[in-house]
């Protein structure tokens, strides 16, 4: 039988063998080390870059908004829907007519935002400088004749108003919606005395809700707001005297970031929705 002689490594080659191992493994190993920092630091840049994203879209503190009495409604319903998406931010409204609000603002009352019920009225402001870029329209709004439920005196036309013995409420003449009235009277050739001139369209509203006037010219989405409370009637001249709805930031605006996050909803499309819902027109 032969024996086959087996062949050993010298001690010195074992050694050679042994460190080219532990190279080879500590190779692999921080190849591996390194493909997984890899991967980590893709996953932190990526959870860095999305909180800095949110970080840069977290918004918080208050914003003021001046708007036009007729927004009431469909903003305090916009303010929630922000104040849900934004946790840390409230959204503060002063409403009323619009000529006293501009009034406010250019006298230095602190304020982000401004909703006017007509470019006349923001014109005050951007005259005064008091506006941060140009307004942008994001509504408009159409007449209605206010009457009580079932229209008991039978007001079918904007020439009814001025029958004798009927008692009627307008808005102010500085007023948006009493300049839109009188602009539909003039154009249909009509002279009207109201029993009184309300500051703003609420208040001509109110008037009829609580049996005061027998009817009294208001926009059409104050009419929906209203619900039973009153009945709405559409009259033709009223086509003629459409407002235009601007709004704008406020050059001196406290909350400037999130003044414009809001006025961004207002003008998206679910604010357009919900401001269609409540009976704007489109701009």
């Amino acid at each position: 039988m032969t024996t086959r002689s087996v062949s050993r490594p010298r001690p010195g080659a074992r050694r050679t063998i042994g460190l080219v191992g532990g190279l080879a493994l500590a190779a692999v190993t921080l190849t591996a080390c390194s493909s997984g920092d890899s991967g980590d630091s893709g996953d932190s840049a990526t959870a860095s870059g999305s909180g800095s994203g949110s970080s840069a879209e977290k918004l918080s503190g208050t914003v003021t908004v001046f708007a036009a009495a007729s927004l009431k409604e469909s903003f305090t319903s916009l303010g929630k829907t922000f104040e849900k998406e934004h946790p840390g931010t409230k959204v503060s409204f002063n409403f009323g007519g619009s000529d006293s609000l501009a009034a406010s603002i250019t006298s230095g009352a602190p304020a982000d935002v401004f909703a006017a019920a007509s470019p006349k009225t923001m014109k005050t402001v951007t005259d005064a400088k008091a506006a941060k870029g140009d307004p942008a329209t994001f509504v408009r709004n159409q007449l209605e004749i206010a009457t009580l439920p079932g229209n008991p005196k039978k007001i079918a036309t904007l020439k009814d108003l001025t029958r004798s013995g009927l008692k009627v409420a307008l808005c102010a003449k500085e007023v948006p919606c009493g300049s839109a009235a009188q602009t539909a009277l003039d154009g249909a050739g009509l002279k009207l005395t109201p029993v009184s001139y309300e500051q703003d369209v609420k208040g001509a509203l109110t008037k009829v809700e609580l049996k005061e006037v027998d009817a009294s010219v208001v926009y059409r989405t104050d009419v929906k707001a209203a619900g039973g409370k009153v009945e709405g009637v559409e009259f033709p001249e009223s086509k003629k005297a459409i407002n235009d709805y601007p709004i704008a930031l406020l050059k001196n605006a406290p909350n400037a970031e999130a003044a414009t996050a809001f006025i961004d909803l207002v003008t998206s499309a679910r604010g357009q929705k919900a401001l269609g819902q409540a009976g704007f027109l489109k701009p």
